[in-house]
């Protein structure tokens, strides 16, 4: 019995890391899309091209790098304490 319990913790323990993973990958893809989005608009109301446009690119990326990071990091934790223990 202690065995099915434990193969049902890490069954459910890759369906969470799985549907973490799925969540960071639109994550990514907002954050990234919303930051040239709103780069694309501030260029049209300054007729900046292209400045706007790299800013909210590169703060798009620095914002998806940062959020991937604060959602995996309990994934990580949750790792390496079951290893310990």
């Amino acid at each position: 019995m202690l065995l099915a319990v434990k193969n049902v913790e890490a069954s459910m323990f890759r369906w969470q890391a799985a549907l973490r993973l799925i969540g960071v990958g639109w994550f990514i893809g907002i954050s990234i899309l919303l930051g040239v989005l709103a780069g694309l608009w501030l260029d049209s109301k300054f007729s900046t091209k292209p400045l706007w446009v790299i800013v909210g690119l590169i703060l798009g990326v620095i914002v998806a790098v940062y959020g991937v990071y604060q959602m995996l990091l309990p994934l990580l934790r949750n790792k390496r304490n079951k290893e310990d223990g």
